[in-house]
């Protein structure tokens, strides 16, 4: 039998791309991320605001964006703003989703991060008023939208791994901590993208030995049990070893998932960042005996 190698690992193109999209925040995420991904994708950010105005006009500089409003507010009232991407913490998106319904006569789409909120009762609110507003709601999950994580759901639905049996993600990593910062809730999504809902979680975490600001949980390790007998592991260390104490550094992002009729496996890039690093896939299965694509 004939393996198709056609993965879909790219979203469709979209629709329309000259959306006016006011940016939310200006810090790392939106200023290296968001910022830089829009402008190699053609698309077009009309106004930028956050809590620091002199650093939203750095930004707007910095990115050639038109305006930088000096509140978030002003930048809400906007007529010309369609679309809106938060990229602030978790516990104050709630406020300016508020504000921003307020606007739903000119603001058609908002983009949050994840976590949506501080609290499961305050992502619900955030659901509910954009809901009657009429406003699309988006969560920024994007390690689902991740070339290797959509190439591996093309080989899943396709059938070429059967059933699922067991999957794992490891990272050995180190992000750029902020006291809010969740690095599970990637693999976590990742995990409910590619398999469903689990039945049961089974969670371990303890404190990060170079993370200074007080937390509980820097490396964390979870089962997500399936009713159908799948199980879903992670190792998220983001200590990684003293690779920036003095130790040679070892740090990646692999995952592996075993069918019944398939293995797949690869790499998550993102730990190279600065540099551009591709995601990876290769899989193998008995529709085309000792093969590896």
């Amino acid at each position: 039998m004939t393996v198709d190698l056609n993965l879909e690992h790219l979203p469709p193109p979209a629709k329309k791309k000259d959306y006016r999209i006011g940016a939310i925040g200006a810090g790392f995420i939106m200023r290296d991320c968001h910022l830089v991904a829009y402008g190699h994708a053609g698309y077009r950010v009309a106004a930028i605001a956050c809590d620091v105005p002199e650093q939203a006009h750095e930004v707007a500089r910095l990115r050639g964006i038109p305006k930088a409003y000096d509140t978030v507010a002003e930048l809400l009232a906007d007529p010309a703003i369609e679309v809106v991407d938060i990229a602030v913490p978790p516990h104050r998106q709630l406020a300016i989703v508020r504000e921003a319904v307020k606007h739903a006569d000119h603001i058609k789409g908002i983009l949050a991060q994840k976590p949506l909120a501080a609290n499961y009762r305050d992502a619900v609110e955030v659901v509910r008023l954009c809901e009657e507003a009429g406003i699309t709601l988006g969560v920024n999950q994007n390690m689902r939208y991740d070339q290797s994580m959509r190439a591996l759901k093309t080989v899943l639905r396709r059938g070429d791994l059967g059933e699922p049996v067991l999957a794992t993600i490891e990272m050995r990593a180190i992000p750029h901590w902020q006291p809010w910062l969740n690095m599970s809730i990637h693999h976590l999504d990742s995990f409910r993208f590619l398999f469903g809902d689990p039945e049961r979680v089974f969670v371990s975490a303890r404190t990060d030995p170079r993370t200074k600001f007080e937390h509980r949980d820097g490396i964390v390790l979870y089962i997500l049990e399936y009713t159908s007998g799948l199980r879903a592991a992670a190792w998220d260390d983001v200590w990684a070893g003293p690779a920036r104490e003095g130790a040679a550094p070892d740090i990646y992002i692999k995952w592996r998932v075993e069918g019944l009729d398939g293995l797949a496996q690869g790499t998550i890039g993102w730990p190279g960042y600065p540099n551009a690093t591709p995601s990876t896939i290769e899989f193998t299965t008995k529709r085309q005996p000792g093969v590896w694509f």
